[in-house]
């Protein structure tokens, strides 16, 4: 870890997990200059090693604001996360069983892809969602806000859908042998939608109130202690909420796929143990360094000392379950992923689709996508490696477990 900080320029440091600033690409390093001119931080701003460029604030940020939160520094994606399962049966016991559907592994990624839907596909017609029973019992919370309250109907469509990006389904085996799953979501539409209406509405106050905040920085923020701040407090903690509801919706569908093929095809009793389900685009109260801040995580996931986390590599590459440190340097935080380091649009020009699915046939990984054209945006190669990064926040979290992939499904 190393320590930006220019008086002339910066109000507050900037804490970064990498090796050194030759690591740290250079529109991350704009954005978190812009982070630490903001009035309103507490102690320092923090880049995690898994660190790239994102809309206003980078993703793999975390910042502890007074006061105030910044849909921008939460994200569009709110409350996309991981979901996590292991089960107690092992990989070779099962991988090379033939089935009418190729071998077991190609049999339930092709299950699990006519029972997610994926990419821009939703439900086609409305599924059971409590989270989104719950806010319409609890009405008086977000009609204030009619342009989104169409969210509300359209999440019953969305609820248990996957969605395209970075996003996926893996079967994965961790160095043990045993085969386990997780999933990579979010609260599709329904996050975006908030965000964007929210930093519209934070930029018209900001305008108003001559903030020190320049608009071009996209950081727009809002006081909590406003109705606007509540409001957008309201709608971020509902738009979490389906997001874990989303995953948990995914993981009893691919749950029901491994029984339905492992039960068919083998005696093996299969059980299922470990879930985990957490957040690492969001905003929270939390109490640091003896202050009451809100700790927004952008691409980060929260590591209190012995609190479980998932963090994935790469299709084709390594993922890893940790357990925190509480390091509060961090805000008792770490990375979330590998990080990009192509954009998908650079991953495109670097590598073919014939280089990424030789990749992946090479290794044994069974890959579920119906268009192939795009798989370079989301191949290993477009990623940093996940080792440079775990090694990076050794002062973050422990490994408790390092998980293979063996098979993907992806929008």
């Amino acid at each position: 870890m190393f320590v930006l900080y220019e008086k002339e320029n910066m109000n507050f440091s900037v804490k970064v997990w990498l090796d050194g600033e030759k690591e740290l690409e250079s529109g991350c390093r704009e954005q978190a200059y812009h982070l630490s001119q903001l009035p309103f931080l507490h102690k320092w701003v923090c880049l995690m090693p898994d660190t790239h460029a994102g809309m206003g604030m980078p993703i793999g940020g975390v910042i502890a604001a007074d006061g105030v939160v910044i849909p921008n520094a939460v994200g569009v994606d709110i409350g996309c996360g991981m979901a996590y399962t292991e089960t107690n049966i092992r990989l070779a016991d099962i991988k090379e069983i033939v089935t009418g559907n190729g071998n077991l592994i190609q049999a339930m990624i092709g299950d699990i892809m006519r029972n997610v839907p994926v990419g821009f596909a939703h439900h086609k017609t409305g599924m059971p969602c409590y989270t989104l029973d719950r806010a319409f019992d609890e009405m008086e919370r977000y009609e204030a806000d009619g342009e989104l309250l169409g969210q509300l109907e359209a999440g019953y469509f969305q609820i248990g859908t996957l969605g395209g990006g970075n996003h996926f389904i893996e079967l994965q085996v961790d160095d043990a042998g045993y085969l386990a799953v997780m999933i990579h979501s979010g609260s599709r539409h329904f996050g975006k939608s908030v965000c964007d209406y929210f930093h519209g509405k934070a930029r018209e106050l900001n305008r108003k109130w001559h903030s020190q905040v320049p608009d071009e920085y996209r950081l727009a923020f809002l006081p909590v202690d406003t109705a606007e701040g509540q409001q957008y407090l309201n709608w971020m903690n509902l738009s979490m909420d389906f997001a874990r509801e989303n995953r948990e919706k995914m993981m009893l569908a691919v749950k029901a796929v491994l029984e339905k093929w492992i039960g068919r095809y083998t005696q093996l009793n299969l059980e299922f143990s470990g879930d985990i389900n957490c957040h690492h685009n969001y905003a929270s109260l939390e109490t640091h360094y003896g202050k009451e801040v809100w700790v927004h995580r952008k691409g980060a996931v929260r590591a209190e000392n012995g609190e479980l986390a998932v963090i994935p590599g790469a299709m084709g590459s390594y993922s890893y379950v940790v357990m925190g440190k509480g390091n509060p340097e961090s805000f008792c935080s770490s990375s979330h992923g590998a990080g990009r380091q192509y954009s998908r649009s650079g991953a495109m020009k670097a590598f073919s689709c014939e280089e990424v699915i030789t990749d992946l046939a090479r290794q044994g990984v069974v890959l579920g996508k119906r268009g192939k054209a795009d798989v370079a945006e989301e191949c290993r190669f477009a990623y940093k490696d996940i080792e440079t990064v775990m090694d990076n926040q050794t002062d973050l979290v422990v490994p408790v477990k390092r998980l293979k992939t063996v098979g993907v499904v992806k929008g």
